[in-house]
């Protein structure tokens, strides 16, 4: 399978990975983890369990258009190394983007956020290269 591919699963993971800073948020905050209605409780982070809750609806938002141009760039006929590369770049500047929001780094958080939708642009432009 190829890079690009295993990608899409890597994405997909990462929606659950970002998932675990929210529940350590919740339990810190206020002793437990709401079962019943955790949309409510995480509306009630605030700081770092905030920024942890919006960097995983981030993710969960960058899963699809992610997925779909890796699925353009694949049967679209680009060129593998292309494809490849920016798939697993677009995987990086993610996770280097949720280290960002948690740790509140505003300017360089937006810098690589723009270069991991770069990313998703390159791969739906690609098989036109």
């Amino acid at each position: 399978m190829d890079a690009s591919i295993w990608c899409v699963f890597a994405a997909f993971l990462l929606i659950y990975l970002t998932r675990l800073p929210v529940l350590v948020a919740s339990r810190r905050q206020e002793g437990f983890v709401e079962i019943a209605n955790p949309r409510e409780q995480q509306g009630r982070l605030r700081g770092w369990g905030s920024r942890a809750q919006a960097a995983h609806m981030n993710t969960i938002e960058a899963f699809a258009p992610f997925a779909a141009a890796v699925w353009v760039a694949h049967f679209g006929g680009a060129d593998p190394g292309l494809r490849d590369g920016l798939a697993v770049l677009f995987i990086g500047l993610r996770v280097l983007y949720v280290g960002a929001y948690l740790t509140d780094l505003n300017p360089w958080r937006t810098l690589v956020w723009s270069a991991a939708l770069m990313c998703v642009v390159g791969l739906f432009l690609s098989p036109m290269f």
